[in-house]
């Protein structure tokens, strides 16, 4: 059975996409730590992530590091975390989100603000940050990915 990010993947079921290549994808989570937490999840499905070949654990965090490296100027914060826990999902991916302190890390502190109109505007922020950043040509537009 298809995990449910694979499902997203898809556009079986909906996903507020900020980065699309041929192996990796990251959209925003709709339980959000902080605003503009972003998942980077490969397009094939591997569990664990320590199962990743090593060509595409490269790219699942040379992604991270770019969507963190913008995060910062979009959304503000003193720090980009980086969390990769295993659990919820059994499809590997990374979770990328600005922090202002260590408690940040609590997987169980989520924004109570993260209404579906907010987190259309947090993935338009990030786009455009991605964009502005020059990798543009991996932002896909609102919607389902094509093809």
């Amino acid at each position: 059975m298809a995990t449910v990010f694979t499902r997203i993947i898809s556009g079986e079921f909906p996903g507020r996409f900020v980065w699309a290549d041929d192996d990796v994808v990251a959209f925003l989570t709709i339980e959000p730590i902080s605003h503009g937490h972003a998942l980077v999840v490969p397009r094939a499905e591997v569990d664990p992530w320590t199962a990743l070949d090593p060509a595409l654990r490269d790219r699942l965090f040379e992604v991270a590091q770019t969507i963190g490296s913008v995060q910062l100027a979009a959304f503000g914060g003193a720090r980009v975390g980086l969390v990769v826990a295993g659990y919820g999902v059994p499809h590997a991916h990374v979770h990328v989100y600005p922090t202002t302190t260590i408690h940040d890390f609590d997987q169980t502190r989520l924004l109570r603000d993260a209404t579906p109109e907010r987190l259309d505007a947090d993935a338009e922020l990030l786009r455009e940050a991605l964009r502005a950043a020059g990798v543009g040509g991996f932002v896909p537009g609102p919607g389902p990915l094509a093809g």
